[in-house]
């Protein structure tokens, strides 16, 4: 698979730990790549549910993956200001048809007022029982929360507001060239 470049499109595929099709987003632009993480920009995306309900993302968000986290964020660019959800999911692959994780259920919300919220804890624990979460990645999951938690704390990476200026001006720039 040949790494998508600036300006190309890309679709998101995220799993369950069974294999199944969770959902898809259609187009998201690549803004940068490198060894160990992609960032993108969703804007009016338009998003498929594993039962085939489709539904078109309201506001522009900068994405960022990595090939070593276990979580992927989603930094939603709002009017009232930058509200982030995160997902506990394995690290990305990326291949000719989309760039896929698995999603284990775990979500962080992050408010632009900075409070944050861990949700689906319901839904990681039935799940893990009905698919069989091993042990390690159960481990591995509590230890990217800290992580997570820590960048949030931290402002770090995606959650600074010069790194959402920066990737947004930059998608700007992108979608004026088309």
């Amino acid at each position: 698979m040949q790494v998508p470049k600036e300006g190309d499109y890309v679709a998101i595929q995220s799993y369950k730990h069974d294999g199944s099709l969770h959902r898809t987003w259609r187009d998201t632009m690549v803004l940068k790549t490198s060894e160990h993480e992609l960032i993108g920009c969703n804007d009016h995306t338009l998003v498929t549910e594993s039962d085939g309900r489709r539904w078109v993302t309201r506001e522009p968000a900068i994405l960022y993956f990595h090939k070593h986290y276990w979580f992927n964020i989603i930094a939603m660019i709002r009017e009232g200001g930058v509200s982030y959800y995160c997902n506990l999911a394995s690290p990305y692959t990326l291949d000719a048809e989309a760039l896929k994780y698995i999603d284990y259920d775990l979500d962080v919300k992050v408010f632009p007022d900075g409070e944050k919220r861990l949700l689906d804890v319901d839904e990681y624990e039935s799940h893990g029982k009905k698919w069989h979460y091993s042990a390690d990645v159960d481990r591995i999951l509590k230890s990217n929360v800290r992580v997570l938690v820590d960048w949030i704390n931290n402002r770090k990476g995606p959650f600074s507001q010069e790194y959402i200026d920066l990737w947004y001006q930059r998608y700007q720039e992108l979608s004026h060239r088309r």
